[in-house]
């Protein structure tokens, strides 16, 4: 999960706007994109277009990669940090139905995908929520309610329609940004979609980036490269009992991933972030450092130069035991950012602390 919560951004959309965007979004015809070649090259993928369970859509971000971009959160995450500021994005909704009593403005019902998924009527694996955006009041009841970190406000969106939203926006945007949860859990979404934007001529001027927890193995990333323009990789703990008391997972596929990155020159960005007393930043400075130098040797063979990010741990989105952890001050990041610096360390980002 993201050290950045998906809803702080300098955008002219409300919540109520985002929901009518999104939904009129998914629900448009891709067929618009016949006057370009996008639409045909996502059926070229083959005779499914990939699709992928999205949380959100922004139309316009600056906090999610260089200038303004369009970002698509997917749902379902493979980490479980305690800290998570978006944990309704970890899992996968099970249609428990506990939501739907306690929507206030009626926006949730039980709808019946037997159909579509072959499964046997009124069985669970029939059975989908649907969420009505249009009614829906943005009160985030069915969030505060759901008792397994899911959410219903959540949409099945094809590679033709994301293009379709994507084409809708690419005057006024740099590039797309894929994030989550984590996105790469759904990767035949994120390569068709991202092979698509770089084979259209319409379309292909825009940045394709992921935001990653850095769990894909080497064989996805072979997949995703060829198409990819960077990855923004979370380093959360630099020892393997650190990163599991943070994420409830090793950080060995994840340091794996960086250097992959950087070998191939795609590695945008690395994302620290200190947890007051749960960090091990500076217990293990030095072997820190130098991978991190490392990393950008490598990266700067390849690529642009590889931005380091220290963001500081906050309460905003955060529930359960994660909000008795202390808040990171600026003074905290601002000392790590100084000896990093020292350490040889380029290129380094200081966003401000959020002290919500």
């Amino acid at each position: 999960m993201k050290s950045e919560a998906p809803g702080v951004f300098d955008s002219p959309f409300n919540h109520s706007e985002l929901n009518r965007y999104k939904l009129n979004g998914c629900e448009s015809n891709s067929r618009e994109l016949s006057s370009g070649d996008t639409y045909a090259s996502a059926l070229a993928m083959g005779s499914e277009v990939a699709s992928a369970e999205v949380a959100r859509v922004l139309p316009f971000s600056t906090v999610d990669g260089p200038g303004n971009r369009m970002v698509f959160f997917l749902q379902g995450c493979n980490f479980r940090c305690p800290g998570c500021h978006n944990p309704e994005t970890i899992t996968l909704c099970d249609a428990c139905r506990e939501c739907i009593a306690h929507c206030p403005a009626g926006a949730l019902s039980l709808k019946s995908t037997a159909a579509d998924t072959q499964a046997a009527p009124n069985s669970k694996a029939s059975l989908r929520l649907a969420w009505d955006s249009t009614s829906c009041i943005g009160c985030d009841t069915c969030l505060d309610v759901c008792p397994s970190s899911s959410q219903p406000k959540t949409q099945r969106l094809s590679v033709g329609k994301a293009l379709a939203l994507i084409k809708r926006q690419q005057a006024f945007i740099r590039g797309i940004t894929l994030s989550g949860g984590e996105a790469s859990l759904q990767l035949k979404f994120v390569s068709t979609l991202f092979k698509a934007i770089k084979q259209s001529t319409e379309l292909k001027h825009l940045t394709c980036l992921l935001d990653t927890n850095g769990s894909l193995g080497a064989s996805g990333w072979q997949r995703l490269l060829p198409w990819l323009d960077g990855a923004m990789v979370d380093l959360k703990a630099w020892d393997e009992p650190a990163h599991r008391r943070l994420t409830g997972r090793g950080n060995i596929k994840v340091k794996q991933s960086l250097q992959l990155l950087a070998e191939a020159g795609k590695l945008a960005e690395v994302r620290l972030l200190e947890v007051p007393g749960k960090s091990d930043y500076w217990q293990h400075f030095d072997a820190l450092a130098s991978f991190l130098l490392d990393l950008q040797r490598r990266q700067a063979l390849k690529g642009e130069p590889m931005r380091l990010r220290l963001n500081g741990y906050n309460h905003h989105g955060v529930k359960g035991e994660a909000l008795r952890w202390p808040k990171a001050s600026q003074q905290q990041i601002n000392d790590l950012a100084k000896a990093l610096s020292r350490a040889g360390i380029a290129n380094i980002s200081l966003p401000p602390v959020n002290l919500g």
